[in-house]
C-alpha cells in the first residue's frame, strides 16, 4: 500500500515508518523536521522511502491525494508544550486535523493518534470508550477536537493511546516514564506531586503494533475508536517511582503540592483485547531499557567533552 505517516520522524513515527518498511509498504514521511533530521537518516536509502519536509497545517488535498492510507500522528505532543504554545497547539492539533479529514480521499483510511489524557481526572474510576471525556488541559481540548473530526469520517479509525515509554530514535523524555527514569539517573530523586494519582502507560513497540493491527482488522475496526493499552499496565505514580528506585538506588520524596497535571483514572482495554491486541512488554522491561539509555545519553546536556 501508498502509506502516509504525518510527524514520521516523530518518537513514534518513525518506528512506524520502519516496520511499514519491512513490510514492502511504500512510505512517505511528512514532519517539519523540528527535532533535526537524524531519526530519519538511517531509512534514507530503502528506495520505498519518500520524504516530504513540510508543516502539516499547510496540506493541500494534493499533499493527501494518492494514499490508500494516512497514519495522523503529526502534532504538538504533552501538555506543557501545549500550555506553553496554546494558539499552536489550537491551529496544529485541532485545525491542521480538520482540514485532513475534510481534504482527504473519503476512500482513504485515517488512523488517528489519540490520548487517553481526555479522560482527566476520574478520581481512579474505571474508563472505557463510553466514559465521557473531561477536558481541562490545552493538549486534551485539542487533541479531543482532532478525534473528532476524524472519526466523522466512515473511513477512520481513532485511537487514544496510553503514556507512551521505551527508546526511539528521536526521544522523549517528557513522558512519565521515560522522565521519572532520566531523574533518577541524574538527580537521584524522584519528586511525586500527587503520588496516589493513576497513569496508564504503554511501550512504544507495543504502540506500533497496535497501528499494524489497524491495517491488518480494518474493516472490523473502522468507525471506532479504541483506547490502547494493556489492563496491567495501570499504575500509581507511586507505583511506577517505586519500580525505578529499585532498578537504580533513587530516593523518593512525596510532595503536598498540587500536580499542574491532573489526571487520575484506571483504563480498561478490553474493547482492542478482543480484537487480539496484547501488549508483550511490561513496565519493568521499559525500566531497564530507559535506564540503559539514560547512563549514557544526555538530551539536556549543554556542553562537549573533549
Amino acid at each position: 500500500m501508498k502509506i502516509l505517516i504525518t510527524g514520521g520522524a516523530g518518537y513514534k513515527g518513525i518506528l512506524l515508518a520502519e516496520k511499514l518498511l519491512d513490510r514492502a509498504h511504500d512510505v512517505t514521511i511528512h514532519d517539519n523536521f523540528l527535532y533535526g533530521y537524524d531519526p530519519v537518516m538511517h531509512l534514507v536509502k530503502n528506495a520505498r522511502l519518500s520524504v516530504a519536509k513540510d508543516d502539516i497545517r499547510n496540506v493541500t488535498k494534493e499533499t493527501l491525494a494518492g494514499f490508500d492510507v494516512i497514519f495522523h500522528l503529526g502534532g504538538l505532543g504533552g501538555l506543557p508544550a501545549c500550555e506553553a504554545n496554546p494558539s499552536s497547539a489550537w491551529s496544529i492539533n485541532a485545525e491542521a486535523t480538520i482540514k485532513i479529514a475534510e481534504l482527504a480521499d473519503p476512500e482513504t483510511l485515517i488512523v488517528y493518534a489519540g490520548t487517553t489524557t481526555v479522560y482527566g481526572d476520574q478520581k481512579g474510576a474505571n474508563c472505557d470508550e463510553t466514559t465521557p471525556v473531561k477536558l481541562k488541559s490545552v493538549y486534551s481540548k485539542t487533541k479531543f477536537a482532532g478525534e473528532e473530526a476524524v472519526m466523522k469520517r466512515k473511513n477512520s479509525i481513532g485511537f487514544r493511546f496510553a503514556t507512551i515509554f521505551g527508546a526511539s530514535p528521536r526521544m522523549r523524555t517528557d513522558l512519565i516514564v521515560n522522565d521519572f527514569c532520566y531523574r533518577a539517573i541524574y538527580d537521584r530523586v524522584l519528586v511525586l506531586f500527587q503520588a496516589h494519582s493513576k497513569r496508564t502507560c504503554l511501550h512504544i513497540d507495543d504502540a506500533i503494533d497496535a497501528y499494524l493491527l489497524a491495517l491488518d482488522k480494518t474493516d472490523r475496526m473502522k468507525g471506532n475508536v479504541y483506547n490502547v493499552g494493556s489492563d496491567s499496565l495501570n499504575f500509581t505514580k507511586l507505583e511506577i517511582a517505586e519500580k525505578i528506585a529499585k532498578a537504580t538506588g533513587c530516593k523518593i520524596v512525596n510532595s503536598e503540592i498540587k500536580d499542574a497535571d491532573t489526571r487520575d483514572f484506571n483504563i480498561s482495554y478490553a474493547k482492542l483485547a478482543a480484537l487480539g491486541f496484547k501488549p508483550k512488554k511490561t513496565l519493568d522491561d521499559g525500566i531497564a531499557e530507559m535506564v540503559k539509555v539514560y547512563k549514557f545519553y544526555d538530551p539536556f546536556q549543554d556542553f562537549n567533552n573533549i
